[in-house]
């Protein structure tokens, strides 16, 4: 099975900045695609599979959203999923994947 099939939502590419929040740490990453449920980032900054982190995603509305690294890719990104999404934040990200998918 392909990694497309084992995806539950379609992803959509869609660019943003997005703050990773670690602990005290906090790193900076690129939005490349994202889904219901979860994202693509890129960034020269990567945690490790399984590691929990808070992002931030600077779109006209800021999705604050509780994440785990499901994949990494050296040297260029990594993959996370969404692990908590307030009832807000998911209504604009539904929003969002809406006016991706029809644009």
């Amino acid at each position: 099975m392909n990694e497309s099939e084992r995806r539950r939502h379609a992803r959509y590419p869609c660019k943003a900045h997005v703050e990773i929040i670690w602990g005290e740490v906090t790193l900076n990453a690129t939005l490349r695609d994202i889904s219901a449920s979860g994202m693509y980032l890129e960034t020269h900054e990567q945690l490790w599979a399984r590691a929990e982190f808070f992002a931030k995603v600077r779109l006209p509305e800021t999705l604050n959203v509780k994440c785990i690294v499901r994949r990494v890719d050296a040297g260029k990104g990594m993959v996370v999923e969404f692990t908590e999404v307030s009832q807000e934040t998911r209504m604009n990200l539904n929003h969002l994947i809406w006016k991706l998918a029809h644009s």
